[in-house]
C-alpha cells in the first residue's frame, strides 16, 4: 500500500470514530453553550493537541507498554475516571449558563484552562490511547518512516481540531445556544451527568487493555 493509499485509509477511519459522541463531544458542547464560542474553539484545540501526545508515545513504542501493563493502563484509567467525574460535579453545581447580552456565569473561564479541559479530556482517556495505538498497528506499515508517521498524527489532530470547532460554530449559534440556555441550570445538571456517567463507565471496563 503506497503512503498515499495508507494514509486515506487511516484518516477515514479516524474520522468516522472522531464524530462519534464521547466525553470529548461532551466537554466542547458544555464549554461552546455555558462559556461562549472562545472557549469551546479552544477546548477543541486542546483536544486536538491530545492527539499529538498519543501519536508521540505511540510512535515512541510506550503505548504498546502501557496497553499491555495493567497496572500502567489502570493507573491512567482511574485517572481519567476521577477527572471526568471531576468535571461532572463541578458542572452540576455551576450557575446556570447566561443568554447573549447578559453577565457571564459566575467563575472565569481563561483560555489557558479551557485548553487544558479539552487537553486533559482526551489525553486522560484509556480508550483514546487503545484507539490510536490499534490503529497505527494495523493501519500503518512498519515500513512507514517515522516523519510520515508523524504527519498522520499532525493530521488527525487538525482534524479533531476542526470537527470540533464546526461543533462549537454550531452550538455557539444564537438560536442553538438561546434555546439550551433556555433550559438554566437543568443544562448544567443534564452535562454534568452525563459527565459523571462517562466516568462512571470508563470505571466499570476491564483494567486489560489487551490480551
Amino acid at each position: 500500500m503506497s503512503h498515499l493509499a495508507e494514509y486515506l485509509t487511516l484518516m477515514a477511519v479516524f474520522a468516522v470514530a472522531a464524530v462519534a459522541p464521547g466525553p470529548d463531544f461532551a466537554m466542547v458542547v458544555r464549554q461552546s453553550v455555558v462559556f461562549g464560542r472562545r472557549a469551546g474553539l479552544l477546548t477543541s484545540l486542546g483536544i486536538g493537541s491530545a492527539i499529538l501526545l498519543h501519536a508521540s508515545y505511540t510512535l515512541a513504542g510506550l503505548g504498546f507498554l502501557v496497553a499491555h501493563s495493567i497496572v500502567a493502563f489502570s493507573v491512567l484509567k482511574w485517572a481519567g475516571c476521577a477527572y471526568l467525574v471531576y468535571v461532572g460535579v463541578k458542572a452540576w453545581a455551576a450557575p446556570a449558563p447566561a443568554m447573549d447580552g447578559e453577565a457571564a456565569p459566575a467563575g472565569v473561564m481563561t483560555d489557558r484552562r479551557a485548553f487544558a479541559l479539552g487537553f486533559l479530556t482526551n489525553a486522560l482517556n484509556p480508550k483514546a490511547m487503545l484507539f490510536f495505538l490499534s490503529l497505527f498497528s494495523t493501519l500503518v506499515s512498519p515500513e512507514t518512516p517515522l516523519a510520515v508517521q508523524g504527519f498522520y498524527g499532525l493530521s488527525m489532530g487538525a482534524l479533531l481540531v476542526c470537527w470540533f470547532a464546526l461543533v462549537t460554530m454550531f452550538f455557539t449559534g444564537r438560536a442553538v445556544r438561546d434555546g439550551l440556555v433556555r433550559f438554566g441550570r437543568w443544562f448544567n445538571r443534564v452535562t454534568g451527568a452525563l459527565l459523571i456517567c462517562l466516568g462512571i463507565r470508563l470505571a466499570l471496563q476491564r483494567a486489560v487493555a489487551a490480551p
